[in-house]
């Protein structure tokens, strides 16, 4: 009798679970046999073949290599990595410029206060749609043409056709310094993250005078490559579509009001017991911040950190309005072009799905990490 009640115990605490997989299931097969009759129905079948064709259509801006003459694959692929720069870029922006806004709001300056509040209110009430819509009226209304382009300082150019830089190119075989200055960087990032921060500062010293020396002895040189006004357009240096830069500003924008309220939850979120501590011991505002409050906020901010970063992935499908390239706008034009709508939208899920997965992968760790740093 007194192994009878964990038997039961054991029975409730798995018959629930098992209903609830079989029913999972038989939706799961429902949902694929409705989909497998409407597409017969049509006389269409579930065919990736497509991938392998020719795409025929041009991409205004793309990271990876890509011509009209490239396959759907290499396509998805270009709108792909279009997708993670830019979320990439949103991400890093939107958090350094959230800490100085988090900092003025909780300061008792009044003007500060005053601006970081109003802006970040602004920010968060407004649909991140009309922002980008805005941005991009500004960017290519506002600005003069080419031949008119704005020079706020030498080797910079804007106008309605985007923002040229200067680009500076190493002169000579660069793959030995390449490799040096790669192989120290993740050194010193291991380094770091296992908090051996003197044994990263030496590592570092040491990459900056291998570097130093492989550059002397290769006889490497920096040549300047300037942007210049060519019969339409500028040519040279380093790009920037307005699609691109309305993007960015808007998503950067709007991120950010929302990524330093986590941080501002955050930090007060440690007890007012921690900062009296800390002056009790002599440490500035920026010494106690740095070793004492921000360790111990980062458990508080990273889950919901977590959730931003993933909603600015998510967000980037809205770049197709304003005309970027991104992985959403790449389909959506592959799905006219092939009439494989199914393929597409389960190719975008799936891949979205993967880099979600990857941010929050990153931030878990990251939170674990935090854990130890605050105990």
């Amino acid at each position: 009798m007194q192994r009878s009640k964990p038997s039961r115990d054991m029975l409730r605490w798995w018959l629930p679970q098992a209903l609830f997989a079989l029913v999972f299931m038989a939706f799961i097969a429902v949902m694929v046999g409705m989909v497998e009759h409407n597409l017969s129905v049509r006389g269409m079948a579930l065919d990736f073949g497509f991938l392998g064709s020719t795409a025929r259509f041009p991409l205004s801006e793309t990271i990876v290599p890509y011509s009209p003459s490239a396959t759907f694959a290499r396509a998805l692929l270009a709108g792909l990595g279009n997708t993670v720069v830019l979320a990439l870029v949103v991400i890093v922006l939107s958090t350094l410029l959230g800490v100085p806004l988090a900092l003025a709001r909780r300061s008792g300056h009044p003007l500060a206060g005053g601006v970081a509040c109003s802006f970040i209110d602004a920010v968060r009430n407004t649909p991140l749609v009309v922002q980008l819509l805005f941005w991009y009226g500004v960017l290519t209304v506002g600005l003069p043409p080419p031949g008119k382009s704005l020079q706020p300082i030498p080797g910079i150019f804007l106008n309605d056709r985007g923002l040229y830089l200067t680009s500076f190119g190493i002169t000579g075989t660069a793959l030995p310094l390449l490799l040096v200055a790669v192989g120290g960087l993740v050194a010193v990032a291991v380094l770091a993250w296992r908090g051996r921060l003197h044994q990263a500062s030496l590592v570092t010293l040491a990459t900056v005078i291998a570097a130093a020396v492989l550059w002397v002895s290769l006889g490497l040189g920096v040549a300047p490559d300037v942007p210049h006004l060519d019969r339409y357009n500028f040519i040279g240096g380093w790009s920037f579509t307005p699609e691109f830069a309305a993007v960015v500003v808007g998503s950067v924008l709007y991120a950010s009001g929302f990524v330093a309220e986590i941080i501002r939850a955050g930090i007060a979120a440690v007890p007012c017991g921690q900062w009296d501590a800390c002056r009790a011991m002599g440490l500035s505002d920026r010494q106690s911040l740095r070793l004492v409050i921000v360790p111990q906020a980062l458990r508080v901010m990273v889950p919901p950190m977590t959730s931003q970063f993933a909603s600015i992935l998510k967000n980037s499908t809205l770049a197709l309005l304003v005309g970027y390239p991104d992985l959403n706008s790449v389909a959506n034009t592959t799905m006219n072009h092939t009439g494989h709508a199914l393929e597409c939208v389960v190719l975008v899920a799936f891949v979205y799905l993967i880099l979600a997965a990857a941010i929050s992968l990153g931030m878990g760790l990251l939170e674990r990490r935090s854990a130890r740093w605050a105990r």
